[in-house]
């Protein structure tokens, strides 16, 4: 793309800065929860449908898409994805825009992904007799909830009709400031499991620990030895994280319960060992309750899989950003441990998941996702949007 489209997105960006701010704001104010979004679905194809863009609604049931399509629409087609839903949080931070639905809040950017990517559909749609191909849009609810609303959308046929040759999606980040973005190729988000383990025992008085089978202490020895599975039994290559987050019994200062639950997340980055270390920790839970009087349940509920960003689109993509915001701007960050269920499009189709910085420490925005104060520096809209319609435009006229 030349330097003449480039200049002319930022200007259309800039002018419809206001608009899509407001947009944001609407969204945060009314968050749903996954799998809920049916009023932020409506008011999205509404926008979408006021800028003369087609919409097809009811995908798995919240979902929508809309199309671009340019000049010679078959020629290629290109995805573009944002999530819609909000989080089970109570908001405490004080704006004009705060989450008017009690207990519910957009806590990790979904309605700055969703506003961004109707700003870029506008300046798409404003550049449709420019370029070639078209623009697949994809707003997809539940990606904070199993089983992800990307599985979903895919069993429903969002890759199909047209087919994209490739998907690119965004997430803000504050661990960038305002205006820069970062890449990861290959490997950039870990898989996602949840792991609920029920020690049994026998309970009784705690003077009397001899007479009991205290799971408790069975508790403590599995919580520290599973450690060892991701410390002494993968390769040091594959990163891995095992945590426990909650514990509960039903004990007292002088009462040993005679159960305990324990509750905590696997993450991984290669499904052979993901699959292998489940077993492992498995059999080492139950064969230490056994050891010492007990009984154990282990239950893995089987979250996302790990995001691998092709390698040719996200190098492609990371140029196209350099060369629309210069070297500077675009930056590197280390692989996350956290998961996304835009993993699934990644298993089907080649796929790029870049951040963008939303961080601005002299407006105190510094919160990071899914907390009570978390917020955005809403100038990073206008490169939200600028940018995934500079991508998509560079991507569409360069060969896989």
């Amino acid at each position: 793309m030349n330097n003449a489209i480039k200049d002319t997105i930022k200007k259309l960006a800039s002018n419809n800065g206001q608009t899509v701010i407001n947009i944001r704001r609407y969204l945060h104010a009314h968050p749903e929860l996954s799998f809920q979004e049916l009023n932020t679905a409506k008011f999205v194809a509404k926008t979408l449908r006021s800028f003369n863009i087609d919409v097809q609604e009811g995908i798995a049931e919240t979902g929508l898409t809309a199309l671009i399509k340019g000049k010679n629409p078959e020629k290629k087609v290109v995805a573009l994805r944002a999530d819609m839903d909000a989080l089970p949080i109570q908001e405490t931070k004080e704006t004009p825009y705060k989450s008017k639905i009690a207990g519910v809040m957009h806590a990790c950017g979904h309605d700055a992904h969703t506003a961004s990517l109707i700003g870029t559909a506008k300046i798409l749609h404003a550049l449709k007799d420019q370029f070639e191909g078209t623009i697949k849009l994809i707003f997809q609810p539940g990606e904070e909830k199993s089983p992800g609303g990307a599985s979903l959308m895919i069993q429903e046929g969002v890759l199909e009709n047209p087919k994209p040759i490739s998907i690119l999606g965004q997430h803000v980040t504050s661990f960038l400031p305002t205006g820069k973005v970062t890449f990861v190729k290959g490997r950039c988000l870990a898989s996602s499991d949840e792991i609920y383990v029920t020690v049994k025992g026998k309970g009784g008085h705690a003077a009397s620990p001899h007479l009991t089978i205290d799971p408790i202490v069975i508790a403590s020895h599995i919580i520290v030895a599973l450690q060892q599975i991701t410390s002494r039994n993968r390769s040091p290559i594959i990163p891995s994280v095992l945590s426990f987050g909650k514990i509960i019994s039903q004990g007292a200062s002088n009462i040993i319960p005679d159960e305990v639950k324990i509750v905590g997340t696997f993450r991984t980055m290669d499904e052979p060992w993901r699959k292998e270390a489940q077993q492992k920790m498995k059999h080492m839970a139950q064969g230490i309750a056994k050891a010492m009087g007990g009984d154990c349940t282990f239950i893995v509920n089987k979250g996302y899989p790990h995001l691998e960003n092709h390698l040719a689109l996200t190098q492609r993509a990371k140029q196209a950003a350099i060369a629309f915001l210069g070297k500077e701007n675009v930056v590197e960050l280390p692989i996350s441990m956290g998961t996304e269920d835009f993993a699934y499009y990644a298993q089907k189709i080649e796929a790029c998941f870049y951040r963008l910085g939303t961080r601005n420490e002299a407006k105190g925005i510094t919160s990071y996702a899914h907390t009570s104060t978390f917020d955005i520096d809403e100038d990073a809209l206008v490169l939200g949007s600028s940018l995934m319609a500079w991508l998509a435009l560079n991507e569409r006229v360069t060969p896989s």
